[in-house]
């Protein structure tokens, strides 16, 4: 009777070991945590042109472009924080509206992806609530499958339309006002190194504002005439 027992007792916990796994590989993968990499492609009249390259870890951003070649650009949801990373110079600071990209191409709550467009913009410039807004468009035709469509507004121009990837959490493709189309292309779903995320040890933060302030306070600042 005591093996009948213990036999009982094993089947159970295999049974249970079973229905765990079974469970896990039911959860969808908009749940699961997304890594991936692309090259940020844009095209308008039939030119195509690399803007740089993008890497995604859960709630994090890495655009790497052409036009900053120095530097990259680390974009964390979760905090919410941007900034401009240039190793060679041992600094980084705010990124603000040093690209545009970092406030299109961020991670976002498929659900709910106003909330960290918002936020993200918000660390660029005060964003005006009553100027500022986004919503879902049903009449943008799909990028392509468990893709959705929003609509962003905003009173400085910088409006634009967001397809978001469900499953990557993630906008695949931005349309600014100006009809420039811009996508992650060539996806490659596969694991990101952390510390590609991470701003590097012994960099300081380099503050241009801070900067401003001191050369004002010097003998070497002409304060600008008086406009008439």
């Amino acid at each position: 009777m005591k093996r009948n027992a213990k036999t009982c007792s094993t089947s159970r916990n295999a049974a249970a070991r079973l229905l765990a796994v079974a469970v896990l590989a039911a959860v969808p993968m908009s749940a699961a945590a997304q890594q991936f990499s692309a090259d940020l492609v844009a095209r308008k009249d039939d030119t195509s042109t690399k803007l740089g390259t993008l890497r995604v870890s859960q709630q994090k951003a890495r655009i790497e472009t052409t036009a900053l070649p120095d530097g990259f650009f680390l974009i964390d949801t979760g905090k919410p924080a941007a900034v401009f990373v240039r190793p060679g110079a041992r600094v980084f600071m705010d990124a603000r509206q040093s690209s545009p990209l970092t406030s299109m191409f961020v991670p976002v709550d498929p659900d709910d992806p106003c909330r960290q467009w918002q936020a993200i913009a918000q660390l660029s410039a005060p964003v005006d609530p009553a100027a500022w807004h986004c919503q879902r468009d049903e009449a943008e035709a799909s990028a392509g499958p468990s893709t959705d469509a929003y609509r962003i507004t905003a009173s400085s121009g910088a409006g634009f339309v967001g397809w978001i990837d469900r499953a990557r959490r993630f906008p695949v493709r931005i349309r600014t006002d100006d009809g420039t189309v811009i996508a992650a292309d060539h996806i490659r779903d596969e694991p990101q190194p952390a510390q590609s995320f991470e701003i590097p040890a012994g960099l300081r933060k380099f503050d241009p504002q801070a900067l401003i302030r001191r050369i004002q306070q010097s003998d070497v600042w002409v304060e600008p005439p008086a406009s008439q």
